[in-house]
């Protein structure tokens, strides 16, 4: 690391500042660390203390010394000698500035977790798909890793923390991660060099937090920029596969990464390169003279192109890891897709409820969309991310009956909806004034045999705390309208 962050027995009475506990388990895990290792805690989120009661309940008993929430005094960071970081939180944050130029050393969870984990990782990152991908490499992995005799662990933005149990894994362990463009932002000033690292896809995703495209592309760089020529890389043959989003439209020109490890490719089309391949029913990998090629289709439980192709990214990964691709359909068979993610919640007198509330950008919730064969009314909208809407409202208009539109892009997305004047839309769009009032609407358009899918391609912010409360809201009112 360029700045010398403590070793596991060096905590003890260091006075600490955890910057954001947040919702998704990163803080919670550091305060964790931090507490059952002698340092003196304290924790400041911006959020009010009912906002955040799930995670402060699941504190216990933790010995935190001083909480401030719905604010960040300065006495929180008086003081301080290490800042932990919440990834939401803006590199350029006036308060972390500060706190640099005080001489407090700053870093974030997952870069102590890589600081103090001596085994091996498999970083998984890309704009879309990377939850899915990274449970698929750690699933398709379990039967090596209990053969073999390692440990196996899933963690990163997945939705917990690793930290709390750093200590329990060893060199010959492995840690299947998935990373944010915000956590690899707080590890461009490490030696970060994951073994295997998979990029799922790119396409312009959070400008509103890294600023401009270049410093999100940066962002994602950090996955292969220090990788060394014996660990591996797998990106998207993005110059021959048909572009998952939606069909017939070209791909936008895939970023020019800096590769130092060995390349391998996945996609739908075999290229003859090293990789994994879904083609045709088969899996095809290959590895210089090394190649097998096996029986292989996506469970009904892992619909469309873009499932396909995290399938493809995950065997490849788990294949360059040692995993025998004679066990994959098995792990496959008995794969839980997460939640939140194109996930048949509910269906009664001809309607089924699709809960995709993790789609938080055009690209996931266009593939989305295409996925569906059935009459569609789709919830979309959320808060502005930055991200250009236009080829989203062009799918929406592609496979959809009727549009409920919500949140802060609400209105730019019923202009691009809107038909030209002179010309009629058998598209219908309405605006909703709230969540209860947009399920309402949506199954007051949908016909018998139809579909209402939440697949909103923007953040849930303003509405929801995340979007996991937006799918699970979704998910409460489907089966109060289906009890009724």
């Amino acid at each position: 690391m360029t700045e010398q962050l403590p070793t596991l027995d060096e905590y003890d009475g260091l006075k600490t500042t955890v910057l954001g506990l947040g919702t998704f388990g990163g803080g919670l895990g550091a305060a964790k660390f931090l507490a059952e290792r002698g340092a003196d805690v304290t924790i400041t989120d911006s959020r009010t203390k009912d906002q955040l009661s799930e995670s402060i309940a699941r504190l216990g008993e933790v010995p935190i010394n001083r909480c401030f929430w719905g604010s960040h005094p300065q006495e929180a960071f008086d003081g301080a000698d290490l800042l932990i970081v919440n990834p939401s939180v803006k590199p350029n944050s006036e308060i972390v500035q500060r706190c640099r130029a005080a001489g407090v050393l700053v870093t974030s969870e997952i870069e102590l977790f890589l600081h103090h984990f001596r085994g091996r990782v498999i970083a998984v990152t890309g704009s879309n798909g990377k939850s899915t991908t990274t449970s698929l490499v750690h699933r398709l992995l379990l039967p090596h890793a209990q053969k073999a005799g390692f440990n196996i662990a899933l963690g990163g933005n997945i939705g917990h923390s690793l930290l709390p149990m750093v200590n329990e894994f060893g060199s010959e362990d492995l840690a299947v991660l998935e990373l944010s463009s915000f956590q690899l932002a707080s590890l461009q000033r490490s030696d970060f060099a994951p073994w295997i690292a998979v990029m799922t896809n790119f396409s312009p995703n959070h400008l509103d937090w890294h600023g401009s495209m270049d410093s999100y592309r940066g962002a994602k760089q950090v996955v292969f920029g220090r990788q060394r020529m014996t660990d591996v890389a797998i990106l998207s043959d993005d110059a021959t596969d048909e572009n998952p989003w939606e069909s017939g439209e070209p791909s936008p020109p895939p970023p020019d990464w800096r590769v130092r490890g060995r390349r391998m490719s996945f996609g739908s089309n075999d290229t003859g390169e090293d990789g994994a391949f879904m083609e045709n029913g088969s899996l095809i990998l290959r590895d210089g003279s090394r190649e097998d090629a096996i029986r292989l289709h996506a469970p009904s439980s892992l619909p469309g192109a873009h499932n396909a192709l995290n399938i493809a990214a995950a065997a490849c990964a788990a294949w360059a890891a040692g995993a025998d691709p004679l066990t994959f359909a098995a792990s496959l068979a008995e794969y839980e897709p997460l939640p939140h993610r194109l996930q048949r919640v509910a269906e009664e007198r001809g309607v089924a409820f699709y809960n995709d509330s993790v789609a938080t950008t055009p690209e996931s919730s266009i593939a989305a969309l295409q996925t569906m064969t059935q009459p569609t009314v789709i919830l979309a909208g959320g808060s502005d991310k930055g991200a250009d809407l236009t080829r989203f409202a062009d799918s929406i208009k592609r496979h959809s009956i009727a549009a409920v539109l919500m949140g802060e892009t609400a209105d730019s997305l019923s202009s691009m909806l809107a038909p030209p004047s002179q010309t009629t839309s058998l598209l219908t769009i309405e605006i909703a004034s709230d969540f209860a009032d947009a399920f309402a609407r949506a199954v007051a358009l949908v016909p018998e045999g139809g579909i209402v899918l939440l697949s909103p391609g923007c953040a849930s912010y303003g509405w929801f705390r995340d979007y996991r409360e937006r799918g699970e809201q979704f998910v409460k009112l489907a089966r109060a309208w289906i009890s009724r």
